[in-house]
């Protein structure tokens, strides 16, 4: 198998990959791998991408029509599959109240009606008022006005907004705003940590950091790789039983080389899927 660029899909790579330890954690940055020089982990990472990359292409992540969708989209999506936040998008778009001003109209009761698909609705309805009267207050109800300043500053602000967690900051910050700060979900903690890249107890902050370290700074790139990350997720690394057998990450991850031939059921491969619109 040969993967982008040419490179093969057996090297020095994925023995550079096997045996990782993660006992001894970067200044600042606990639990992950400080062994490898930043130019040996770039490519390691990059390795990795490609791989995935190999398997699903090109995600075309985020599945939304404007910017507004995407920060709609990233706080309905809080604990739940996104299955459910297009059923509440959809009815929000049927009620023409998929934007921030309208949104900011609206009663909190009529939101509500529109966002149950999604769960916690209640308390999802609030942080999309929220947003709405954050934006709407202090830019005039453009959101583009809010996005022009440094993704630094423009995270840190989303941060002071009630119901914007971490996750959800650097999904707008990357997804809605084009600017540069990688998404860490469960998936990409689990993913890592068997891969023998770090530990499976990092915090949300020191991950991110590390990926922004190690990974050149390209807002197309952060974009697919956390896209590719969560597909791999999503067919092959689950919580339990996952299909290592089959995963594209296989000959790179510790965890696979412990598991017996044939874990993972799964025959045939799932076919690189689009989700643009």
């Amino acid at each position: 198998m040969r993967e982008k660029g040419g490179r093969s899909s057996r090297g020095n790579t994925p023995e550079a990959l096997r045996g990782m330890h993660t006992e001894a954690p970067e200044a600042g940055v606990p639990h992950v791998r400080n062994d490898m020089r930043d130019a040996d982990l770039r490519l390691v990472l990059m390795d990795i991408y490609h791989r995935m990359y190999a398997r699903f292409g090109d995600r075309h992540w985020w599945p939304a029509k404007t910017a507004e969708e995407v920060v709609i989209g990233a706080i309905l999506v809080q604990s739940v599959a996104w299955s459910n936040v297009v059923k509440a998008i959809g009815q929000l778009r049927e009620r023409g109240l998929l934007s921030l001003p309208a949104i900011h109209a609206a009663s909190a009761e009529t939101i509500e009606a529109c966002v149950v698909p999604t769960r916690y609705y209640r308390v999802k309805a609030k942080k999309l008022k929220a947003f709405a009267a954050h934006v709407c207050e202090r830019y005039g109800g453009d959101l583009e006005r809010m996005f022009d300043q440094d993704a630094a500053s423009l995270r840190s602000e989303l941060l002071s907004i009630y119901g914007i967690g971490p996750e959800t900051a650097d999904d707008i910050v990357l997804y809605a705003a084009g600017k540069p700060s990688f998404v860490i979900d469960a998936y990409t903690k689990r993913i890592f940590a068997r891969l023998g890249l770090v530990d499976e107890h990092v915090g949300y902050e020191p991950l991110r950091q590390w990926f922004m370290r190690h990974l050149p700074e390209d807002v197309a790139l952060y974009n697919n790789y956390h896209a590719l990350i969560d597909a791999i997720g999503h067919h092959y690394c689950a919580a339990r039983r996952p299909q290592c057998r089959v995963c594209p990450l296989a000959p790179v991850c510790r965890h696979a080389a412990t598991m017996p031939d044939e874990s993972g059921a799964e025959e045939t491969p799932p076919a690189p899927h689009r989700f643009h619109q």
